[in-house]
């Protein structure tokens, strides 16, 4: 993969597109016949590997119907850009009031072309759900978001899916994960990104130990190659959830450090360690980018702001 990742239109909080690269390498050492996503989100992965099959699941339901239009053709770039074109002219004359009554609209009669708009200007690109399922993420205060730049930027992004969807054979369902992995074969390659356990949760993602041990469960006996990522650790804590259930013989842990641009402000956006688990040797990982490093599962990294330590001799 040596052109910048291919961003998708929908934002969600711990995107992983930079980690990209490295999940891209970790699935091209492998041989399988279908790509399984129990979370898949914002389908950055799956969109930057591009597999033949896939199944691509999510306990989002908007995420999955958004997707799901897209390869249906209810939704296209020139719809999307005319839409989001007349919405944001409402937008810079009405300001957070137009911005509410959106919101208002989409939770009493959910589509795509307003959830998307939503995702795009509500405050800081956060992807958040109420215990009732109502999006209550508040405004972002930029009148003018959807300049005919932006808006152009997102139907691009949005043509370039439909191109994907239309040569290859995927589907989307939204189900809870043990459902998206309840029929794994010796061919298929899973890619996990589970919520991170006290973070970034809502109505549709939450996250409990439980669920990470049972996520623990099935993987750790699943038929076929999986790659898991989730936090390592940051400046005030480390998973102890990691150490926990992910620490198994057979078990490899990769390493990256970046920041997490969630936050009101810019001293609230702390580096995080990210942590790749694999069930396969390093010797198919490849060699290593500069900023990944192997590590031990009880090694610690090196302190902030020194980055992640290399691969132990």
């Amino acid at each position: 993969m040596t052109s910048a990742p291919f961003v998708p239109p929908i934002k969600c909080q711990g995107i992983k597109t930079k980690l990209v690269r490295d999940i891209v390498r970790l699935a091209q050492s492998s041989d399988f016949d279908r790509w399984v996503e129990p979370f898949c989100g914002s389908c950055v992965v799956p969109l930057n590997v591009q597999p033949q099959r896939a199944l691509l699941a999510d306990s989002n339901v908007h995420i999955i119907q958004f997707y799901r239009d897209i390869q249906t053709g209810r939704l296209n770039a020139g719809l999307i850009r005319e839409f989001l074109h007349n919405e944001g002219e409402k937008l810079r004359r009405g300001g957070e009031a137009h911005y509410y009554k959106v919101r208002e609209r989409f939770n009493s009669t959910p589509n795509s072309l307003d959830f998307l708009f939503l995702n795009r200007s509500c405050f800081n690109g956060v992807m958040r759900f109420n215990r009732h399922g109502k999006f209550n993420v508040p405004y972002c205060h930029k009148n003018d978001r959807f300049s005919p730049a932006y808006v152009t930027k997102i139907a691009n992004q949005v043509k370039r899916i439909e191109d994907v969807l239309a040569r290859l054979d995927w589907t989307f369902v939204p189900a809870d994960f043990r459902e998206g992995l309840s029929d794994l074969r010796p061919s298929d390659f899973v890619y996990a990104d589970p919520p991170y356990a006290g973070r970034h949760v809502d109505y549709f993602n939450s996250w409990s130990e439980r669920d990470e041990q049972d996520l623990a469960n099935i993987l750790k006996n699943a038929p076929c190659h999986f790659v898991l990522s989730t936090w390592h650790s940051n400046e005030f804590r480390e998973n102890e959830l990691l150490k926990r259930n992910w620490s198994a013989p057979g078990l490899h842990l990769f390493t990256r450090k970046h920041f997490y641009h969630v936050g009101s402000t810019e001293d609230l956006r702390h580096p995080m360690i990210e942590a790749l688990v694999t069930n396969f040797a390093q010797a198919k990982y490849g060699p290593a980018e500069e900023e990944t490093a192997q590590l031990a599962f009880l090694e610690e990294p090196l302190p902030y702001p020194a980055g992640t330590q290399g691969a132990p001799a």
